[in-house]
């Protein structure tokens, strides 16, 4: 017996369902989309973003983000919370001091590339911390002034203002013999030899802004070659004190103040000098060689942080999560 045949409206209802099937064709995963066809044509929709938003909307499902730490022992602090396998710390000197640390930092070992699950010791970088060595305001004094011609009443008071800052020379700086020697002194002595320098206490150095007089001798002095009867004449000025014996001034100084903000106290040489403008006297302070110093100073707290998380330290820019 045959089947009674349907009218157009039982057709429709039956065959509505089928078509408005959704038909998956990528099941959704954490790293993989999630992908279906609908109706209207069987369309392909990707609702991979829209299938996370929903998976992470509670909780993420990796580590994500960037911090930017205040002081060297939160960047530890912050790293050593977080830190695992394939942690690493990234220093950088120039242009400016920074350490970086990247948690999820690619594995160790050479890249095993699968088929389908990819390098499964390939990270993101996603995870990190950056610290941007500031320096100190002490610094950013020092340098303000470092070079400049200043006139006596201005050096007097900025010595005042910052005497904290002074280190008087110890007696291995002075010379006194039988002293024992630390690592420090010897580098200090190091530099008092390389510009011939003689080290000054913080107390004559400011009796020197308050009261130095210089008297300025001149003579000529004329030298002959006998053999050929050739003179040559000098115009020789030479400085004094006051009473007329021979101007002998200390040419460096000390002072430990820490190059960075929130960090240690650094030892500094920093060479003195005097010109004599008129019946005026300019002095001039410099840091010696203050590159050396802030390299120094950036390379001990780098060093530092990587004793302090156990961490490899690489001098650079990590590939990954640098941004």
């Amino acid at each position: 017996m045959s089947e009674t045949p349907k009218n157009i409206a039982e057709t429709l209802l039956a065959e509505m369902p089928r078509l408005a099937q959704v038909q998956t064709i990528c099941d959704p995963g954490i790293d993989g989309p999630y992908i279906v066809a609908v109706p209207d044509g069987l369309r392909v929709e990707d609702l991979t973003a829209k299938h996370r938003a929903v998976v992470e909307a509670l909780k993420p499902l990796q580590r994500t983000g960037k911090a930017i730490l205040a002081d060297l022992e939160s960047l530890i602090a912050w790293t050593n919370r977080f830190k695992g396998h394939e942690t690493v710390l990234f220093g950088q000197i120039h242009p400016a001091p920074k350490l970086i640390s990247v948690i999820d930092y690619h594995a160790e070992g050479s890249a095993t590339v699968d088929a389908t699950a990819g390098d499964p010791t390939a990270n993101y970088g996603r995870h990190r911390a950056v610290y941007d060595f500031p320096v100190s305001e002490q610094w950013k004094r020092w340098m303000e002034i470092d070079g400049k011609a200043l006139d006596k009443d201005i050096f007097g008071e900025f010595i005042e203002a910052n005497a904290e800052d002074f280190l008087d020379p110890t007696p291995a700086l002075l010379g006194s013999p039988g002293a024992e020697v630390e690592i420090w002194e010897k580098r200090m002595i190091d530099i008092a030899a390389k510009i011939q320098g003689r080290f000054g206490q913080y107390a004559a150095i400011n009796l020197l802004s308050r009261e130095l007089k210089i008297h300025e001798v001149g003579h000529i002095e004329v030298k002959t070659n006998r053999d050929t009867g050739e003179a040559q004449v000098q115009f020789l000025t030479e400085h004094r004190s006051p009473d007329g014996t021979p101007l002998t001034l200390p040419n460096l100084f000390m002072i430990a103040i820490p190059v960075f903000e929130e960090g240690a106290l650094y030892r500094l040489a920093v060479r003195f000098r005097y010109r004599k403008a008129g019946s005026d006297v300019k002095f001039i302070v410099s840091i010696y060689n203050p590159d050396s110093a802030l390299r120094d100073a950036a390379r001990e707290a780098m060093d530092h942080a990587r004793e302090a998380t156990e961490l490899p330290l690489l001098m650079g820019i990590p590939e990954i999560g640098a941004n």
